[in-house]
């Protein structure tokens, strides 16, 4: 049986876009994750540390680079040679950490456009949820999270699904009968281990019915 028994040319298509939509959003939310996790490591409060341990390995590296050439092809390297590839990377890192807050507004910026994307693209699954989902779970409620899942054959995540809900919520035409879980402040992939045992127990209720 089709997803949507009725009118389901127009919902369907629109669920198909909503599908699309969210793996836009997940791709968005990752990369978000991604550089945030990048500003905290090169650019948060221990960073300068972090900056010095990565040059201090990067010598080791380099160190053992040229010894394995100088062996390899019976290269003899002098003492100057080595001193003079060690200054060259040192004036390297020097010029970098120099430029570290030019780097970190970039990276600042970023994370901005990574964050307007992840919003725009959420914005977009509850303009299309409004014309395919949402009806159909106002139709069907009192619902579960997991029954609601189920429903679309489980094409759309669980934490999806919960995220686009609490829109609804947020908009005063659900309810949802259980405690909320706390799944929206994790990245998507540790929200769908966090809703999956609780996903039976959430049941939302149209408050449209009582309009």
């Amino acid at each position: 049986m089709p997803i949507f028994s009725n009118n389901n040319a127009r919902r369907t298509s629109f669920y198909q876009e909503l599908q699309r939509r969210e793996r836009q959003w997940w791709q968005a939310r990752h990369r978000l994750i991604t550089l945030q996790e990048r500003q905290l490591f090169w650019f948060g409060e221990n960073s300068v540390i972090m900056w010095l341990l990565w040059q201090f390995v990067s010598y080791i590296v380099v160190a053992i680079v040229l010894m394995l050439v100088s062996k390899l092809f019976d290269v003899h390297l002098y003492l100057w040679q080595y001193m003079a590839v060690f200054g060259v990377q040192t004036l390297i890192f020097i010029t970098i950490f120099s430029a570290k807050g030019r780097l970190a507004n970039k990276m600042q910026h970023n994370i901005h456009k990574a964050d307007l994307l992840r919003e725009q693209m959420l914005n977009e699954m509850v303009i299309l949820a409004s014309d395919s989902i949402f009806p159909d779970i106002h139709a069907h409620s009192p619902i579960s999270l997991q029954h609601i899942h189920e429903r679309y054959d489980a094409q759309l995540r669980l934490a999806s699904l919960q995220c686009l809900l609490q829109k609804e919520i947020d908009a005063g035409r659900l309810l949802l009968s259980q405690r909320e879980i706390e799944a929206r402040i994790l990245p998507p992939e540790l929200a769908d281990d966090e809703l999956t045992p609780h996903a039976g127990d959430m049941i939302y209720k149209s408050l449209l019915q009582l309009q």
